[in-house]
């Protein structure tokens, strides 16, 4: 490297330096590239370092930098938060364009080997002036965003400038290199495990220091008082009385004004039909033209609670009935909690949309075999066993909420999309840019789920009625039973009939949002892909898809997921899937469950007694005895109170205005859909 006092001897007379040396001066200077390089610090106040960094610039003609310090010998910049080192780099060889700056950070001798977290670099190519006089210019400027952070184990990290693009879009035969290296490094690192037979793959690590600090993040809580929730540990027995719930239900709702509507109408029968599609589980009821062949029940059974003058076969062929059908926990084994069994149902239930465009149940059978011990409850029966049939239901619901809609359909399919795209695609590709933001989270989520939530003595194993051994038997059935046309919103909700209910707001909503999504993603996809055989000729999508249809569907053909792309709109439909799956349907079957769920008995969390296989042997009061203990229902409150919770930097966005339904203030607050 040649010293600025080689640059100040170029510019003496000719007739102060010997005519040999003054040539050889300037052949050295002419070769001599000079760059001012800017190296940003985030503003955190966590995010300086000690250590020492070490850059090199690497052109676009092979050539590169010897790595010079930013931060220690002649440069005594340090690298603070918000701070911005600039240096001078010269290169001995042309190095063209500055395609990519690679840095290495070096723990500093007798100081902590602290992470740094890069804000970004600028290059600034320096040069002779044109006009008269001396000095340098600035010419172009070249961005390199980091934002990450970078710690002394990394080794070598390299940054490549901001604009995204497609793998046959590379010109420059260094950064295709780059882009082959970048993902082989990710997937040494990144790799796939089976988390249960059947059941969509999970990233291989169990701990949060495996993922490193890029991908977990700190949540900012905005605060929980579960005051009132605590201290009922060694209550393992029932509720005494309606009361005794009721008291601790004002202790810990008294705010929610969701929740005391719930408690004051969770026994009607229009509030069933109503949680069925606006609830926190509104993707189980759907339309029916058929009777199931297992329900046992005739016409003659349900004129009553049909209009005068019509049957169920003219009910069915209006489109009026809709059914609920929980086949997938029928022989789930069930928990054993406080040392007591617990039990399940696999119920079939019956809803008649009325000319108030209500939906209410109108017959359930809580097992899925018909026999004399399994009879159809109707709205005629007693109160207590219609009441219990109900809270039957809502139990199974509960279980088919929490594995299926909510933790394999958001969370598992969110988690095989990050893992495929931090192995498939580089993030200079522009699908990695879009979908991270909704996807990022989800490995940080599920790998503390499953060392506590799912584990041993967690909440599923001391609070819910399919416990740890029913866990993956569930979730496998109901990956089994999941197809890529129930993820894409307007053919779910097609497909189950329930698009065109005026008291659906869910579906009202869930398609407001899906078709905003869908407009940003197909613009997206028009900037990059030109044409349907840029689609089928981008390599690293194809490799993308093929890992979620392999971890994800398990290559499970029925499925319906696309095992490649070939055109434009598949794309698109695809990646609306993903980024609705991982934010506004998550927003709505997670955020929703205090609201529904405090009031224990409108959905509990398990049974103690067996579904009844007789009427008329049941008082309202000895319903209590059948639903969770004290202990139980207060563990699993603390937790839904810390999983509903959005974070304090939660953003929101508010669709559509308030409808004026008994229930406007749930409809306001499950309308903010992410």
């Amino acid at each position: 490297m040649i010293s600025n006092s080689n640059i100040e001897h170029r510019r003496m007379p000719l007739s102060s330096v010997h005519a040999n040396t003054w040539f050889c001066v300037c052949v050295m200077v002419s070769a001599m590239e000079e760059f001012q390089v800017i190296v940003h610090t985030l503003p955190a106040p966590t995010s300086g370092t000690y250590s020492i960094l070490r850059l090199t610039l690497i052109g676009s003609e092979g050539g590169e930098t010897p790595p010079i310090s930013v931060n220690a010998g002649a440069n005594q910049h340090h690298l603070l938060p918000g701070s911005a080192c600039v240096v001078r780099v010269w290169s001995e060889v042309a190095l063209g364009r500055v395609v990519l700056v690679r840095l290495r950070l070096e723990a500093r001798t007798g100081f902590p080997d602290l992470d740094w977290h890069c804000r970004g670099v600028e290059v600034r190519r320096l040069c002779d002036r044109q006009e008269e006089g001396t000095g340098l210019q600035h010419q172009g400027v070249e961005h390199f965003p980091c934002s990450r952070w970078l710690r002394s184990v990394d080794g070598d990290v390299e940054l490549r400038n901001g604009d995204m693009c497609l793998l046959n879009s590379e010109t420059v035969q260094t950064l295709k290199d780059h882009r082959l290296k970048d993902l082989h490094t990710k997937q040494q690192h990144i790799r796939w495990r089976t988390f249960a037979e059947g059941v969509p793959h999970c990233v291989d690590m169990t701990s949060l220091k495996e993922l490193g600090p890029n991908l977990s993040y700190t949540r900012q809580s905005p605060g929980i008082n579960l005051q009132y929730l605590r201290g009922f540990d060694e209550r393992a027995e029932s509720w005494s009385s309606f009361t005794e719930l009721e008291t601790m239900f004002s202790h810990n709702g008294s705010q929610n004004t969701v929740a005391k509507y719930v408690q004051a109408h969770w026994a009607e029968d229009w509030f069933f039909g109503y949680q069925c599609l606006n609830g926190c589980n509104p993707l189980m009821v759907r339309q029916t033209r058929l009777l199931p062949p297992n329900l046992s029940i005739n016409s003659d059974i349900l004129c009553p609670f049909l209009p005068d003058g019509s049957s169920l076969e003219q009910e069915l062929e209006r489109g009026s009935i809709f059914l609920l059908d929980y086949e997938m926990l029928e022989g789930v084994p069930a928990n054993v909690i406080n040392g007591k069994q617990q039990f399940l149902a696999a119920p079939l239930v019956l809803l008649h949309l009325n000319q108030e465009e209500e939906l209410k149940p109108i017959a359930i059978q809580l097992q899925q075999a018909p026999g004399p011990q399994n009879p159809v409850f109707l709205p005629s029966d007693p109160g207590p066993d219609w009441l219990l049939a109900k809270t039957w239901v809502r139990c199974s619901d509960f279980q088919c909420h929490q594995l299926s809609s909510h933790f394999l359909r958001t969370h598992l399919l969110g988690e095989v999309c990050c893992t495929a795209t931090l192995r498939q695609l580089p993030e200079v590709h522009p699908l990695h840019q879009l979908l991270m933001p909704h996807i990022k989270t989800t490995l940080q989520i599920n790998i503390q789920a499953r060392a506590s939530l799912l584990a041993a003595n967690g909440v599923f194993d001391k609070a819910i009625g399919c416990g740890l051994e029913a866990l993956p038997v569930l979730l496998s059935r109901a990956t089994e039973r999941l197809r890529y046309r129930s993820l894409c919103v307007p053919d779910d909700l097609a497909d189950r009939g329930i698009h065109t209910l005026k008291h659906c707001y869910y579906a009202h909503d869930a398609l407001r949002v899906w078709t905003a999504l869908h407009r940003f993603v197909s613009g997206w996809v028009d900037v990059y892909y030109l044409g349907n055989q840029d689609v089928e000729q981008d390599s690293e999508l194809q490799s993308w898809i093929t890992e979620i249809y392999t971890h994800g569907f398990l290559q499970l053909p029925h499925s319906g997921c696309p095992q490649s792309f070939q055109t434009k709109p598949e794309l698109s439909q695809f990646v609306t899937m993903v980024i609705y799956c991982c934010s506004a349907l998550h927003a709505a079957v997670n955020f929703s469950q205090v609201d529904f769920d405090l009031w224990m008995p409108n959905c509990p969390a398990s049974m103690t007694h067996p579904p009844p296989q007789t009427k008329g042997m049941l008082t309202e009061d000895e319903i209590l005895s059948i639903l969770p203990d004290v202990n139980s229902t207060c563990n699993l409150l603390i937790t839904l109170f810390l999983l509903s919770q959005p974070a304090a930097d939660y953003n929101v966005v508010i669709v559509g205005g308030k409808s004026g339904n008994k229930v406007s203030e749930h409809e306001d607050r499950c309308r903010a859909l992410v």
